[in-house]
């Protein structure tokens, strides 16, 4: 199956490149290119792409307004953004995680690794870049999110998870893939996946990414300041 790709960076000459590079892999192919964020979403509209590579500043309708537009858009649950930024650590991501975005890249990430965040992206698993730990969501989550902050109707919601899928969630929040959930908790990476989607339901979370997010946000995964 070929992943459908959306490019938006006012950069004219770094959406070529991305072009190149995407369209030169067999799974890929790019489907449109937006100067702005208001063109993002018109095109995201028109064109249902699997990824959106978002630059998240960009004049007019900037990247973090696009994604918030996308994400609430009932006919778009299937689109994933990646916020494309110079700085991985920038309040601007975490507030793109908000607002449901699978993921970041940097902008100086090689070429493989633009490639594996489409694919990672478009197979519906959080994103963090390569340079980025694996704590970066949490403390900076912890910035903008103190007690008084926390959302009550997801604390409530929490309510509704099994033990062994608050179990899971915690384990997401840390960063871990299915695999190494599977490990630690001595069960099938296929159990640990349909833990995953169940609390992805009951949640109302679009993506692993939502789920880190509400895991913070509602208290249940306190953030680690190393």
């Amino acid at each position: 199956m070929t992943i459908r790709v959306l490019l938006a960076d006012d950069q004219a000459l770094l959406r070529s490149a991305f072009r190149v590079l995407v369209d030169s892999e067999p799974d890929m192919q790019v489907v449109g290119e937006a100067s702005d964020g208001a063109e993002a979403v018109r095109l995201t509209r028109e064109q249902a792409p699997d990824v959106v590579l978002m630059d998240i500043r960009m004049p007019g309708t900037d990247g973090l307004a696009a994604t918030r537009l996308i994400s609430a858009d009932p006919s778009l649950t299937q689109v994933r953004v990646v916020i494309l930024t110079t700085f991985e650590v920038d309040d601007y991501v975490v507030q793109a995680l908000r607002a449901g975005a699978s993921g970041f890249l940097g902008k100086g990430s090689e070429p493989e690794e633009l490639l594996n965040a489409i694919r990672v992206a478009a197979g519906g698993e959080a994103l963090l870049s390569p340079a980025a730990t694996k704590g970066l969501i949490a403390r900076f989550l912890a910035q903008g999110a103190g007690d008084d902050d926390r959302d009550p109707a997801r604390s409530a919601r929490l309510g509704t998870l099994t033990g062994r899928e608050r179990q899971v969630l915690v384990q997401v929040a840390g960063g871990h893939s299915n695999d190494e959930i599977a490990e630690r908790l001595e069960v099938s990476p296929l159990t640990v996946k349909t833990h995953v989607n169940r609390a992805m339901a009951k949640l109302g979370a679009r993506d692993r990414a939502q789920l880190v997010v509400i895991a913070y946000e509602s208290g249940l995964v306190r953030p680690r300041m190393e």
